[in-house]
C-alpha cells in the first residue's frame, strides 16, 4: 500500500518505521525543517542538543526497543542521577527510599502517609475511577495537606504550572508509575536515567537514515493544505501546488488542525474541540562553566519562583556533549492560551533571572555565558476531570483514513516511551486492515 503519514514528530517517525517494516510505500509530510516535533534538537551555536529536555528510564521498554531497532543500542549512556525538592528556601534530596524517610520538612507520620500514597498509586489499575477527582484532592486524601504542600504540589507544578488544580488524579497516578521506574526497590537502589550519545539529534538523524534506506519518502517544510477522498478510491493529499494520491492516510496532528484540512466526508469529530486544554512551555536554557545543581530534576515548592523546575542536564550528560558548558533547563509549564508564552525572550529572561538568583545567591550574571529561550504552545493535553468523556471523539468515515494523535492519551503521561507504545498498539490493531483495506474503527476509545 502507498500510505501517507501526516506529521513527522516522534509519533509519525515511529509509525513510518512500523509501516515500512510491513513493506508499505510510506510518505511523511512535515511542515518543519527537521523531523522530531517536540523531540527535535536545537542549534546552540557551539553544539547541538535537545530543544526541550528528555530522559530515558530503564523501564521504557517500547522506546528502548525502537532505539535498538535503528542500531543505537550501543550509544545508550546510563548514569546515577538525583532528584531534589526546593522547599522553605532549602534544597533536599529525595533520590531514594532512605532520603524519603529523612525528608526534613515532614514528620514521621507524614512520611508514612507519603509512602502509603505511592504504594496505593502504584497498585491502582482502574484508572477510570481516578478521573472523577483532582490530583490535588486525591493526594491530600491519602497524604494529608502538609505532605501535599511540601512534596506533591511541587511535582504537579513542575509539569502543569498553575493548571495543576484542574488535573484529574489520572495524571498523578500515571506519573507515579513512571517516576519510580527510575528507581529500584529499597533504599540501597540508585536512581538511573539514560540518554543516547549526541542526544535526540543522533536518534532523529539515525532514524531518518533508516527510513530513507527503507524507501520512505520524507517531505520536510511541506504544509498539507487539504486531505480528501479520491474519486477512484483511496485518499488525495494536497500540498502546495501538488496533489498526491494514496491508498491510505494516517493523520497524527492535533484535532483542531485535522478539522481545518481534512474533508468532512473522511472523519466525524463529535463534541467540542475547545474542551481540550493544551499545556504550553516557555523554557530558558543557560550555559555556565560550573555546575548549578546536583539534581537532574529539582521540583520547586515556592510559588513565587517564576519557573516550575530546574533540570540539571549536565548531571546526566557529559559536558563534552554540550561544548564544555554545564547546561541547565528552566521550564515554566503554562496553559497554551496564557499571555506569558507571548512575552519577548528578553522579558522571559529577566523574569527567570530574578527567581534564579534568589534560589542561587552565589550565582551571578557573569557566570551565565549563554542564554536561550525556547517555547512550545501545545506540549500535551491537560487531563481534566472526566477527560475521557469530554474529549472530542474522532471517528473515521472512510476505510482508508486513520487518526492517531496525542488526544488519545487518556490514561498516561505524554513521553516518547508512551508514544512509541501507542504506535505499536495501533499497528497491532490495524496492521492487517491497512494491508487489506477493511473498514476502519473509532480510534479514540
Amino acid at each position: 500500500m502507498k500510505i501517507a503519514v501526516i506529521g513527522g514528530g516522534w509519533m509519525g517517525m515511529v509509525l513510518s518505521k512500523r509501516l515500512a517494516d510491513q513493506d508499505h510505500s510510506v510518505h511523511i509530510f512535515e511542515r518543519e525543517a527537521q523531523l522530531g516535533g517536540l523531540t527535535t534538537y536545537y542549534d546552540y551555536g557551539e553544539f547541538y542538543w535537545d530543544k526541550f529536555y528528555h530522559v530515558i528510564l530503564p523501564g521504557d521498554a517500547a522506546l528502548l526497543g525502537f532505539i535498538k531497532e535503528v542500531g543505537l543500542e550501543a550509544e545508550l549512556r546510563w548514569k546515577e542521577t538525583f532528584t531534589g525538592v526546593y522547599v522553605d528556601d532549602k534544597f533536599h534530596s529525595v533520590s531514594n527510599s532512605k532520603e524519603f524517610l529523612l525528608f526534613p520538612p515532614l514528620n514521621m507520620f507524614q512520611k508514612f502517609r507519603l509512602a502509603m500514597t505511592i504504594l496505593i498509586g502504584a497498585r491502582i489499575n482502574d484508572w477510570k475511577k481516578m478521573e472523577t477527582m483532582t490530583s490535588e484532592d486525591w493526594l491530600i486524601k491519602y497524604s494529608g495537606k502538609t505532605t501535599y504542600e511540601k512534596f506533591w504540589r511541587p511535582l504537579l507544578t513542575a509539569k502543569l504550572g498553575d493548571s495543576y488544580k484542574e488535573a484529574s488524579a489520572v495524571f498523578i497516578w500515571s506519573y507515579i508509575k513512571r517516576l519510580f521506574e527510575a528507581r529500584g526497590e529499597g533504599s540501597s537502589k540508585k536512581e538511573a536515567m539514560g540518554y543516547v550519545a549526541g542526544g535526540y539529534k543522533t536518534v532523529i538523524e539515525k532514524t531518518e537514515e533508516v527510513l530513507q534506506d527503507m524507501g520512505v519518502n520524507i517531505h520536510l517544510q511541506t504544509t498539507v493544505e487539504a486531505i480528501r477522498p479520491h474519486g477512484e478510491g483511496g485518499i488525495e493529499v494536497k500540498y502546495g501546488s501538488e496533489v498526491a494520491h494514496f491508498d491510505k492516510v494516517v493523520f497524527t496532528g492535533p484535532v483542531n488542525v485535522l478539522e481545518k484540512v481534512v474533508d468532512k466526508s473522511l472523519v466525524q469529530v463529535s463534541g467540542r474541540t475547545d474542551t481540550v486544554q493544551y499545556m504550553g512551555v516557555a523554557c530558558m536554557i543557560i550555559a555556565t562553566e560550573k555546575p548549578i545543581t546536583p539534581y537532574y530534576v529539582l521540583n520547586i515548592a515556592d510559588q513565587s519562583i517564576p519557573f516550575t523546575g530546574v533540570i540539571g542536564m549536565s548531571t546526566l550528560v557529559d559536558t563534552a556533549e554540550t561544548g564544555g558548558y554545564y547546561l541547565t533547563y528552566l521550564p515554566k509549564y503554562i496553559n497554551s492560551k496564557d499571555e506569558f508564552l507571548r512575552k519577548s525572550d528578553g522579558e522571559i529572561q529577566e523574569i527567570f533571572f530574578e527567581g534564579l538568583f534568589r534560589m542561587y545567591p552565589d550565582l551571578s550574571r557573569e557566570d551565565i555565558k549563554r542564554v536561550w529561550i525556547n517555547r512550545a504552545f501545545k506540549v500535551q493535553p491537560l487531563q481534566v476531570l472526566n477527560y475521557s468523556e469530554i474529549i472530542p471523539k474522532t471517528s473515521t468515515l472512510h476505510p482508508d483514513f486513520y487518526v492517531l494523535n496525542t488526544s488519545q492519551f487518556i490514561q498516561g503521561t505524554l513521553n516518547n516511551n508512551s508514544v512509541t507504545s501507542h504506535v505499536n498498539k495501533f499497528v497491532e490493531q490495524f496492521g492487517e486492515e491497512l494491508k487489506k483495506g477493511s473498514p476502519s474503527q473509532v480510534l479514540n476509545n
